[in-house]
């Protein structure tokens, strides 16, 4: 995001660390194997007590029966989904299950997290409530309560609930947030103000705390107010610019009637990537702006959603924090469905745990006059790339570019696909088109001279091919992926032989637990004839990509050489199962291998003297990594 300047971030994650240890766990996303069975055996285990207690009275009736196999039925259906991360699905069954074992206190501590992991806040309150009722001590019982009373404008009650969270995270940070804009939402400007001002005791959230008074402020139409509270917030060195501070400081300057100062603000700041384009969005709709300019915080249900907002993101930034995070957005997004930047979030979560097509849903509800719409649809075609679907990806795409021809990340996204998906030539084009508009001193031009010279390499145009990925080598000050790719594009073809395995080795060294590189550095043993040292790195290869197609060939062809023949006959089948990603597989001469077995294998001439230097420094990193 645009900002002034970096904070100390060591001591900021330390602080968040706490953060998130002090506030409560919540497992929910993941189905654990031994839990699942254990609530399978409990709900099984009360349907036999049940039948226990009829023995020698009277035997259960066959809808009595019908009604314990359907809440076992529902359990192990709603564990299934939970397994396949439909926790939508997952949510509705386990409340199924529930109905006929009301008591099963863990199943419904689960129900309502994920209800209002799926936007489903009201239902998800009252089973909290019911939860609560059973003696559920998890403080989101109460949160989701309150959020969901002040979303129906019940402020006062929501306020109270939140009022008896206890412990300094709650009573300093998360308290504090929602409450201010409950006592806005009762029309209370000093109440508000005064409850927000706990947050003044920890500096880290001192812009946050002057992003929100200015909020507040500007609600109740005390102008002078909130331009002191965002000027701090501008001018201070020590604090940070997000985005949507960026969008609602420019909104109030365009309502004071100052267009020139909210144009100058939005065009301070720049970005690489996504954000880049989401800024110059906003920077040209604020130009384009006229004096009817109507303020985005129109109602205090707004400014909660805000509030959940930036604790979701606050608590982000640890890694810990996602599921409590996933929570937070949920109500954010509960708060005010038409917060595009709190579905950006959502989405990007849902992407970090790879539920790419749940992500592409989310980023289907933003519409096309959102400043965040062409940011959105980058991200939907980079799911479409993790989902293998290179024809949607292509397609947004390159709608995108006819729309923007300047845009390029656009160009290099569109590169991307069609390089993966075998269109080499018309790859280099788009490659060639980005590299014209892209800025000489960029850092990340290096990129785009290594994505050339991979379109190339897989042309088998070699000579453009070291040109590009020379440069890409410069560039990055011998970026170790860099390093990897040309050094095995010459390993495969015989060339260079000593300079190759030079460069993997300084990958390598560089990054040990890289199983691509692990594989070239097997692969260049392999051609070296040296099939123990071979074996070693192609294993720990395999260990690191076990999916990965060629890793496996390449480990089955040093397995034959050494003699152990089972072996490798295993590991070529296994091959013949996976999919090739390196266009190197053929799956026709491995079957040929399984049935035939190899001849013994080609070597290269190599350097000895330079060999065994660089085996002294992979003998090092290896040591390290002990």
């Amino acid at each position: 995001m645009p900002k002034k300047e970096k904070t100390k971030v060591k001591e900021k994650m330390s602080k968040l660390h706490g953060i998130i240890i002090a506030l409560m766990s919540v497992g929910i996303f993941n189905s654990c194997s031994n839990y699942g069975l254990e609530q399978a055996r409990k709900i099984k285990g009360r349907e036999i007590i049940a039948a226990d207690s009829q023995e020698g009275t009277s035997q259960p009736t066959h809808k009595q029966a019908s009604e314990k196999h359907i809440a076992y039925g529902a359990y192990l259906a709603g564990r299934v989904a939970h397994l396949r991360k439909n926790f939508d699905a997952a949510a509705d069954y386990y409340s199924q299950a529930l109905q006929s074992d009301p008591q099963n206190k863990e199943l419904l501590s689960r129900i309502y997290v994920m209800l209002t992991s799926q936007g489903r806040v009201k239902e998800a309150a009252e089973y909290a409530a019911l939860s609560q009722q059973q003696g559920d001590k998890n403080n989101f019982t109460t949160i989701i309560m309150a959020i969901s009373e002040q979303k129906e404008g019940k402020w006062q009650s929501g306020i109270q609930r939140m009022n008896s969270l206890q412990g300094s995270v709650y009573e300093n940070f998360i308290t504090p947030l929602i409450n201010a804009w409950g006592y806005a939402g009762l029309g209370q400007k000093d109440a508000a103000l005064a409850a927000l001002s706990k947050l003044q005791k920890e500096p880290a959230f001192k812009a946050l705390y002057h992003f929100h008074a200015g909020m507040i402020s500007d609600y109740f139409n005390d102008a002078p107010a909130a331009r002191e509270h965002y000027e701090i917030i501008i001018n201070e060195e020590s604090t940070e610019m997000s985005f949507r501070a960026l969008e609602v400081i420019s909104n109030f300057y365009l309502r004071q009637g100052e267009k020139a100062k909210a144009v100058a603000l939005t065009q301070k700041y720049n970005d690489d990537r996504l954000m880049v384009d989401m800024l110059r969005q906003l920077a040209e709709r604020t130009q384009k702006a006229d004096n009817k300019t109507a303020p985005l915080i129109k109602d205090a249900n707004i400014g909660l959603s805000e509030a959940l907002f930036n604790i979701a993101a606050t608590l982000r930034q640890d890694n810990s924090g996602t599921d409590i995070s996933h929570v937070f957005i949920c109500l954010s997004i509960y708060a005010n469905p038409k917060y595009d930047l709190a579905k950006l979030m959502l989405a990007d979560i849902l992407e970090s745990r790879e539920m790419y097509q749940e992500a592409n849903k989310i980023y289907d509800e933003i519409l096309p006059d959102s400043v965040v719409y062409n940011t959105i649809q980058l991200k939907k075609a980079g799911n479409y790339m993790q989902l293998e679907d290179y024809k949607a990806a292509e397609l947004i795409l390159k709608t995108l570019s006819d729309e923007d021809s300047k845009n390029t990340q656009v160009l290099m996204d569109l590169g991307d696909v069609l390089r993966i998906s075998g269109n080499n030539e018309e790859a280099i084009e788009y490659y060639q088109q980005a590299l014209k508009r892209f800025p000489a001193n960029n850092k990340n031009r290096w990129l785009l001279y290594y994505a050339l010279g991979m379109s190339y390499e897989q042309l088998d145009k070699m000579d453009k091919a070291e040109q590009y990925l020379q440069q890409a080598l410069e560039d990055s000050q011998n970026h170790y992926i860099v390093q990897n790719y040309l050094g095995y594009s010459w390993l495969k073809r015989g060339q260079h032989i000593d300079e190759a395995f030079g460069l993997i080795v300084d990958a390598y060294e560089q990054a040990p637990n890289d199983g691509h590189i692990a594989d070239s550095l097997g692969w260049a043993m392999y051609k070296f004839g040296r099939y123990e040292d071979a074996v070693n790195f192609l294993e720990k290869a395999s260990e690191i990509e076990p999916a990965n197609a060629l890793i496996n060939e390449h480990l089955g062809d040093a397995y034959w050489q050494l003699g152990r023949k089972n072996e490798a006959r295993f590991q070529w089948q296994h091959t013949l199962k996976m999919k090739d990603d390196s266009g190197e597989v053929d799956k026709n001469l491995i079957k040929e291998k399984i049935e035939k077995g190899m001849s013994k294998a080609q070597t290269y001439t190599y350097n000895e003297t330079l060999f065994y230097e660089h085996l002294n420094t992979l003998i090092n990193v290896e040591k390290e990594e002990e």
